[in-house]
């Protein structure tokens, strides 16, 4: 799933290809299902007329300020992708929805698996009202007092929506990892030093991962690529996620690969200790 990364990315590029300022003429949906609320047809036709006002993340959800007090919210899920077509392309076989712009041009979201979701509301905080803080905005004393508060392992923790917008599986093992902290270790156990180790870890992954236009796997449909059809570049510089049996760049001990709380987790044994029981 994109994480806060590569959906930072996907609105920048929206951003840079100038769809703030155009407006919506149409809208077509081709999985009702795809779109979370109102109803498809009630979308399509209340869609319909509004100006593109701004483009910008929260968490893992794009959104779309639009005029006439709407939002547009778009969460892409496995394996969402947002394009920005010519006018007249023909909708391909896992187009979900469509809208055209009064230029002419289309925006395809695609979506193989259907597990994305697209909203139209008045106030965006009935569907973001949970979300956490972000990772890249939230203050040293917020964050370490927020892991002190809660007695859980941090790798669920940092995969928690409402601890912290936006960081999933990738980066949370690249932030445990940089910071030397075992996956399980209590929240409530880190001193102050490693709690500022980890916001600073972090961060510097997520921008890391920004600089480098997210990350891709594989070249199917199902994987994360920009609206232009680019893929990222960052998993050519992961130090854990995904490097099973590579030698740790730190000290050369093979990457394993572990669950923690049902997750995929990969971490160096050497650098990151497992906490005494």
């Amino acid at each position: 799933m994109p994480e806060l990364p590569e959906v930072e990315t996907v609105v920048r590029e929206l951003r840079s290809v100038g769809l703030i300022g155009r407006r919506i003429v149409q809208a077509r949906v081709f999985w009702p299902k795809t779109v979370a609320a109102p109803d498809a047809r009630r979308f399509a036709r209340e869609i319909r007329g509004r100006e593109i006002r701004d483009l910008s993340r929260r968490g893992k959800f794009i959104v779309a300020e639009l005029s006439g007090d709407r939002t547009l919210l778009v969460h892409l899920r496995m394996s969402g992708h947002l394009d920005v077509q010519p006018p007249k392309t023909r909708p391909r076989l896992h187009d979900r929805v469509v809208w055209t712009l009064d230029d002419g041009r289309q925006v395809h979201f695609e979506d193989v698996r259907k597990f994305g979701r697209v909203w139209l509301v008045r106030d965006p905080a009935v569907v973001l009202r949970n979300l956490g803080p972000e990772p890249l905005a939230i203050s040293q004393a917020q964050f370490a007092a927020g892991l002190a508060a809660r007695a859980r392992q941090l790798k669920p923790l940092l995969l928690d929506q409402s601890f912290l917008a936006g960081v999933g599986n990738i980066y949370s093992d690249e932030a445990l990892w940089a910071a030397r902290l075992h996956p399980r270790h209590r929240s409530d156990a880190l001193t102050g030093a490693q709690a500022a180790e980890l916001l600073q870890a972090l961060r510097s992954v997520l921008r890391k991962g920004i600089r480098n236009l997210g990350t891709t796997f594989g070249a199917g449909k199902t994987h994360f690529v920009l609206p232009r059809g680019e893929r990222g570049r960052n998993q050519e510089q992961l130090n854990a996620y995904g490097q099973t049996g590579a030698p740790c760049p730190r000290c050369g001990t093979p990457i394993r690969r572990i669950l923690v709380g049902q997750r995929s987790t990969h971490l160096c044994p050497t650098c990151q200790r497992a906490p005494k029981l």
